[in-house]
């Protein structure tokens, strides 16, 4: 690997020209600052004004791509992807002549109050001798997917424990590693900021940790845990990881639950698919509490029902747009978007809002696959057109495919804009739609670079390639919902492209372009970060995926730093951020399991939409 390679590969590809957002950035001295800088022009756009809302003035990027670029491409040139049929056919449409409710639906209910009354008792009881024992079953309730039943109750606490640390400089147990690593672990992911130093008492003279530890396996796998959690420059964090994985790794006879550890950290595992699999993990503890796991169990299945009748309704959405017959080139992963939201939020709370973002993001796939894997130049030029004008009459300059593509595109967007014109919030879908425009915008960059066989350098690549994504897109669609938390300054900062969303969003591409490259480029796409990398620094395939794979750890980094510092902004909107970089995590980890879908995705949404838990 040259030298040069490696000097630059000190920063993020994405980190290269640090500058401060122009937006919500956390307190002066304590906020993240931005990265990802884009080669943009700004101007003042203003939202329309709806059932007396005073309009306002939001800096939105402007990109803007070289009008020069006009070669002439043969109109019968494609080249299609040839995607897999979606395994699941018309399964999910069975959900929706069926009764899903349990059987005796009301006293399921019942129960499940009885039980959320018995574990409240728990949260708030002084019975517990130490605080280990009540932060052991904050982990069990958190990692059993019943947490947001307790909110307040958790928050509390740990807030109490942080009060403790403050005055006291430490609590009880502060000798026990597992202890002190899941206290640090629990405050950390609910946004309590509390110092790595307090993992220095397990270091020996020379500043390594205690090879003692490694006999303790389950302080070592807390350790490892927590160690997820850190922020860039937290050597002590790095070590520990570092430590604990290679001993955990070393174990002739790991139990299960390490063995899981080492492939998905809890940090960054989807929630609802971390309660199903805690489940039945938890289960076979002996010493487990039985008020937790029944619980857990009624409440995974009647939120199951739920999850059911909304991708039974999704699905009918999907075959009577009837894409499989007008768009046959396009990705048919219904199942697999709505997995995608269901790991950003799962609770009851939120039906519309991941009803809503499925369909966005089904869209959002079949205006990716036009744009890579069957429109020519010309016709995306016209589409990219057709989207800034957000108007259906200029669905009349399109071919025909891309009609069927475009009106169906305006139609989600319609449907909802007469609820939230009802609600007096239009505001909401301009930014929808601004988001839509932006991210268009770079997929017509990004096709521009393939016709002229242009390999960009890394740093370009990634100015357009985190925007081709649809995050900004998706996670202020993830919003609605939340209109008691969610301002008109929540959705400019985040159409500013703040660093989380830019780290979360890079997380995405990077692992998406490693697992993906080679069919990609086989088949013929633009080049990916991989290509990329490799021609700017002139090193082998396997070395530019390694590195990828570092810059992946530390965007993880800075959203862990945001979601510490970010404290402006409602930490319901950063979970939004955050629970997507999860989602991705799972989806990207083993290889593009989302566009080949045949791999471990299948079995994970059996898991949850699918099979109950026995009860």
């Amino acid at each position: 690997m040259t030298s040069s390679f490696m000097m630059n590969a000190q920063l993020p590809f994405y980190n290269v020209g640090r500058h401060r957002s122009p937006s919500v950035c956390g307190p002066p001295g304590r906020g993240p600052v931005s990265k990802f800088p884009m080669k943009k022009r700004c101007s003042n756009i203003t939202p329309p004004s709806s059932h007396g809302h005073k309009a306002t003035r939001v800096l939105v990027a402007q990109y803007t791509w070289n009008s020069g670029d006009d070669e002439a491409t043969d109109a019968s040139a494609r080249h299609l992807a040839d995607f897999h049929p979606s395994i699941w056919g018309d399964y999910f449409l069975n959900y929706a002549s069926q009764d899903l409710t349990l059987v005796d639906d009301d006293k399921a209910v019942e129960q499940i109050q009885e039980l959320k009354s018995e574990v409240k008792r728990m949260l708030v009881s002084e019975d517990y001798s130490r605080p280990a024992e009540k932060l052991n079953l904050i982990n069990q309730i958190q990692r059993l997917g019943i947490a947001y039943h307790f909110d307040r109750e958790i928050k509390d606490f740990l807030e109490d424990i942080y009060a403790s640390i403050r005055r006291n400089g430490s609590t009880e147990d502060e000798d026990d590693l597992h202890t002190t690593a899941l206290q640090f672990r629990l405050l950390r992911q609910h946004g309590i900021w509390i110092s790595s130093s307090v993992f220095d008492k397990f270091k020996g003279r020379e500043g390594n940790f205690d090879a003692s530890l490694v006999n303790d396996v389950r302080g070592l796998l807390s350790l490892y845990e927590a160690s997820h959690c850190s922020k860039q420059g937290e050597e002590t964090l790095d070590e520990a990881l570092s430590f604990c994985f290679t001993h955990l790794k070393s174990m002739e006879e790991k139990p299960l639950i390490v063995t899981h550890a080492l492939k998905q950290c809890i940090h960054r595992e989807m929630p609802r698919l971390e309660a199903r699999q805690y489940i039945e993990t938890y289960q076979s503890i002996d010493s487990h509490n039985e008020v937790l796991l029944s619980l857990a169990k009624l409440d995974f299945n009647l939120t199951q029902k739920l999850h059911q009748r909304e991708v039974a309704e999704i699905a009918r959405w999907w075959k009577d747009l009837d894409f499989k017959r007008e768009l046959p080139f396009v990705r048919d992963r219904i199942a697999e978007c709505y997995l995608w939201n269901l790991g950003v939020y799962f609770e009851p709370e939120y039906s519309l809002a991941r009803k809503f973002v499925t369909k966005a993001m089904a869209m959002i796939t079949a205006v990716d696959d036009i744009y890579d894997s069957y429109g020519t130049i010309e016709e995306l030029e016209l589409f990219t057109r057709a989207v800034e004008r957000w108007d259906i009459n200029a669905a009349d300059e399109l071919p025909g495919y891309m009609q069927v593509c475009y009106t169906a595109l305006l139609d989600v967007y319609s449907g909802l804009g007469d609820t939230l014109a009802e609600e007096g919030r239009s505001y909401y879908l301009y930014y929808m739609k601004e988001a839509v425009k932006i991210m268009v915008r770079m997929y017509f960059q990004e096709a521009k670079w393939f016709n002229k066989q242009y390999i960009p350098t890394v740093e370009e690549y990634m100015e357009v390639a985190v925007v081709t994504l649809g995050y900004q897109m998706l996670i202020v669609a993830s919003l609605l919902g939340m209109p008691e938390i969610t301002t008109e300054d929540t959705f400019q900062w985040l159409l500013s492209n703040p660093n989380i969303v830019r780290a979360s969003a890079a997380i995405c591409r990077l692992m998406d372009d490693i697992a993906s490259h080679k069919f990609e480029q086989e088949r013929g796409h633009v080049a990916s970060a991989v290509e990329c990398c490799m021609k700017q620094y002139g090193v082998t395939e396997q070395e530019a995926e390694n590195e990828l794979k570092k810059q992946v750890e530390d965007a993880w980094k800075d959203i862990n730093e945001g979601w510490l510092h970010l404290t402006e902004v409602p930490p319901h909107v950063l979970m939004r951020i955050v629970n997507y970089a999860r989602a991705v995590d799972v989806m990207y980890k083993d290889g593009d399991c989302f566009t080949n879908s045949q791999t471990k995705l299948k079995d994970i949404i059996a898991s949850l939409l699918v099979d109950p838990v026995p009860v």
